[in-house]
Order: C-alpha cells, then sequence, then structure tokens
C-alpha cells in the first residue's frame, strides 16, 4: 500500500484489511513522502503483521515496488489508501486461485462518493466468467472504459516475477500499463463473486496534475504501451478495434491539451482501422455535443471546467 498525504482515509482501508477473514496476510506500507498526518496515523499502528516503511517522495509506483520488495507472500495484491474491501475478500480471491501460480483472481467492484459508504453501488456491468487475459481485455474495452484498478487484483508472485513490476516512468493512469502486463503475463482471469471492493470517488484532483504536459504524457505512454501488450500478444481484428477505441477514449479525455501527444494517438488509431467509439458525454456536455461536436464541447469544458 503507498500512502501520500492519505491521513484522511487510510484507517479505513487498513481496517477493511484487519478485519479480512483469512487470516495469514502481511500488510506492507510505504509513505512516499507524506506532508500530511498520514505518520501519525501510521505510528497508532500496533498489529505485527503491519509493516511500515518511509521515504522521500518518489511516486506511487516507487512506493509499490519498494512495498513489493518487502513482501514474502505467495499472493500479491497492491492496494491504494482510500479504498475498502469486503471482510472475505482475500479469503474469496485466495480460494478462486486454488493451488495455481498462472491464475489471477478478479472481484466485484463499484464507487461510493463523497466519503458516504452509504452511496455505495454495485459495478452491474462485470465481466464475471472466468476466462483468457486477452478476452477480458477486449471485453473490459467494449464501449466503455476498462477498470485496472490495482486492488480489483489478487496477483500470484510467480506472475509478477515473469511480467515485472511497476513503471517508475508514469504517474497517471499508471495502473492500466502495469496491470495489463501482468494480466497477459497469466493464463487465466478468476471471477471472485463474493469479493467486493469499495472504490473510493468523488476525492478533488488537482487540475493541474490532471492536465499537466507530464500527467497526460505518462496517461499515454501507459495506454499506448498497455494496448501495445496487447497487440504484441494477438493482433487480430478484435483486438485492434479494442485498442482503437481505448485511445480515442485517451483522445476524448486529453483534448485540446499539448496536441502534439494527441496526434500521435490519433495517428495510431488511424493505423489501427480508425474507431468508432462515441464520446462521453451526459448532461450538458450531450447538448453541446449535438449542437458544436466534442471538440468545440472539450475546448469549453476546458475554459470553464
Amino acid at each position: 500500500m503507498p500512502a501520500y498525504n492519505a491521513g484522511k482515509y487510510i484507517a479505513e482501508a487498513i481496517r477493511s484489511i484487519a478485519e479480512q477473514t483469512y487470516a495469514n496476510w502481511e500488510l506492507i506500507i510505504v509513505n512516499d513522502g507524506s506532508t500530511d498526518d498520514t505518520s501519525i496515523v501510521l505510528r497508532q499502528l500496533t498489529d505485527p503483521r503491519i509493516g511500515i516503511y518511509h521515504q522521500e517522495n518518489s511516486g506511487q509506483c516507487a512506493a509499490a515496488n519498494k512495498a513489493f520488495s518487502f513482501s514474502k507472500g505467495r499472493f500479491i495484491k497492491f492496494m491504494d489508501a482510500d479504498d475498502v474491501i469486503s471482510p472475505g475478500y482475500i479469503a474469496e480471491q485466495v480460494k478462486r486461485i486454488g493451488d495455481n501460480d498462472d491464475v489471477v483472481a478478479s472481484a466485484a467492484w463499484g464507487r461510493f462518493y463523497n466519503d458516504d459508504i452509504s452511496t455505495f453501488k454495485v459495478n452491474e456491468d462485470l465481466i464475471r466468467e472466468d476466462c483468457k487475459p486477452i478476452d477480458w481485455l477486449v471485453s473490459s474495452m467494449d464501449g466503455k472504459q476498462a477498470m485496472m484498478q490495482c486492488a480489483l487484483w489478487l496477483i500470484p508472485r510467480a506472475v509478477l516475477e515473469k511480467s515485472g513490476l511497476w513503471d517508475e516512468r508514469l504517474s497517471l493512469v499508471n495502473d492500466f500499463e502495469f496491470i495489463t502486463r501482468a494480466l497477459l503475463h497469466a493464463n487465466e482471469i478468476r471471477f471472485a463473486q463474493n469479493a467486493v471492493l469499495y472504490y473510493r470517488s468523488g476525492i478533488s484532483n488537482s487540475l493541474s496534475a490532471l492536465t499537466s504536459r507530464r500527467g497526460i504524457k505518462s496517461a499515454f505512454t501507459s495506454i499506448y504501451e498497455g494496448t501495445t501488450y496487447m497487440l504484441q500478444h494477438e493482433n487480430s481484428p478484435r483486438v485492434r478495434t479494442a485498442v482503437a477505441d481505448c485511445l480515442q477514449n485517451f483522445v476524448y479525455a486529453y483534448y485540446p491539451y499539448y496536441p502534439d501527444i494527441i496526434n500521435k494517438a490519433q495517428q495510431r488509431i488511424n493505423e489501427l482501422g480508425g474507431s468508432k467509439a462515441k464520446y462521453p458525454a451526459g448532461g450538458y456536455t450531450k447538448m453541446l455535443n449535438r449542437l458544436i461536436g466534442w471538440k468545440l464541447t472539450q475546448k469549453f469544458k476546458a475554459l470553464f471546467g
């Protein structure tokens, strides 16, 4: 669990782990140079199964890699410091993997908003079937953004030893490249029906971080490399379509910032035969899209939020 300025939420995340029905766990927390009260919260922990390490701020990927370096378990779960998992989460995923070292377990998930768990709703658009990783990836990109949140997965150490760890060059959307690469080094994904991830949404993020050149370049690099792994695994019409749609969603999300990056994404889409992914719009953006098109709508949103 990498932690950066997570003092407001990390105790709840840790509590959800401490209350697991599966008791044979270790939790390794790397405090990534937090400037809030994260260190104070961590000093209050007494469970011997929790290891705490501190480093200068180096980014989430570096903190996750450091945490892994201290781990001993056969199975690994990377988890953000502001999310919550159901009490039987780990037990269900361990059960689904069984004795296999080439199987990754997924789970159900949903969002809750404004720190109010009562707003939680399970996402009904889940891939509940056990399937090959490439099939999961293609299905997860069919008309929607793929859910790559790290806590969704329980991954055997043997898979990570083949795939490699987090790319420390990346910041924004860093999970896409890593999770795609890890999944494609497994033989199967198995769905754990009774494991539920409560994904905290509605936290205000820094607009400057989301729209900085560094952030957008990281997002593009992560998506470009992750989708390249998919094409290397299976260069078929269905994968090319999924990749083109994924890149088109990137263009929709980050246009009109940094045209050189957007143009690289568009060039790749063209090379793959184009995309039919629809511009995601609701409310006033849906109305604007109908009136002035998605590009002017995005420029309007960039100017006025």
